[in-house]
């Protein structure tokens, strides 16, 4: 093995050791709010009728169940998208931010989300 091929595979390794220590952490933390846990309370839009209500569920989730009922329509559906509108639209009104979710899984299988606002609390 000459001293270049020795050297080239030297720097490759410590470039890749030094990139998986960066790089790790990073993928190790969730920011945001489609972590683990649900930090920031969302509510799934449209509300679904099979869908269990959450102990310590925000005020604006609600709200938007109230003004919008729950629907047993499935995503892409005609009836679907009318109640995912009115939702939006309450979610906005009332000061929440909608959240639109690419990478469903177990915890968040909804396509779009509304985020509560954060409460101010006073002195």
């Amino acid at each position: 093995m000459s001293l270049l091929s020795l050297l080239r595979t030297s720097v490759i390794f410590a470039f890749s050791v030094g990139l998986i220590t960066f790089a790790l952490p990073v993928l190790a933390a969730c920011e945001g709010c489609l972590c683990p846990g649900d930090p920031c309370q969302l509510c799934p839009l449209p509300a679904m009728e099979n869908d269990p209500i959450k102990p310590n569920e925000p005020e604006l989730c609600a709200k938007i169940r109230e003004k919008v009922p729950p629907t047993s329509a499935q995503p892409g559906s005609n009836e679907y998208f009318p109640s995912l509108d009115k939702s939006v639209m309450v979610c906005v009104n009332e000061g929440g931010d909608v959240i639109r979710n690419k990478q469903r899984n177990a915890e968040y299988p909804s396509r779009v989300y509304c985020k509560p606002p954060r409460s101010v609390k006073k002195d």
